[in-house]
């Protein structure tokens, strides 16, 4: 599976005073929408991270096109775009109840060694899966 959708409902507090969603607050809903893909691969971030293997952000572009508001539901479009041995990329956006595009992203993650805190080639559990995807 390429993409992943995953919902969320904008709390009061991830507003301003006019109801907008404050831009920093979006970088969380992008990682519900990459947390969730890796689930449904059958890829657990804690296990992952319990076998000393975590998976940073290196590198992120995101586009504000158009504002999300309080009480707004969200959907949080996730899709795989590459890997290597070491980076995983995804290109994510996100859409209102109307179907409008409120914000696109892309993202490059490295696995990396939690004991070193160097890149490393991802645990071969997570690369036989991610081989099937493309």
């Amino acid at each position: 599976m390429r993409e992943h959708f995953s919902e969320v409902r904008v709390r009061y507090s991830e507003t301003d005073q006019m109801g907008v969603v404050y831009h920093a607050n979006y970088l969380p809903y992008f990682e519900i929408g990459r947390v969730e893909w890796l689930r449904s691969q059958g890829i657990s971030y804690k296990s992952m991270e319990e076998r000393g293997v975590a998976l940073p952000i290196v590198n992120l572009n995101l586009n504000y096109r158009k504002s999300a508001r309080y009480d707004d539901i969200l959907t949080i479009k996730t899709a795989f775009k590459s890997q290597s041995s070491v980076k995983i990329e995804f290109d994510c956006e996100i859409r209102n109840e109307q179907n409008e595009l409120l914000t696109t992203a892309s993202f490059l993650l490295v696995f990396v060694d939690m004991k070193t805190g160097r890149a490393t080639a991802a645990p071969d559990y997570i690369k036989e899966i991610l081989d099937k995807i493309e």
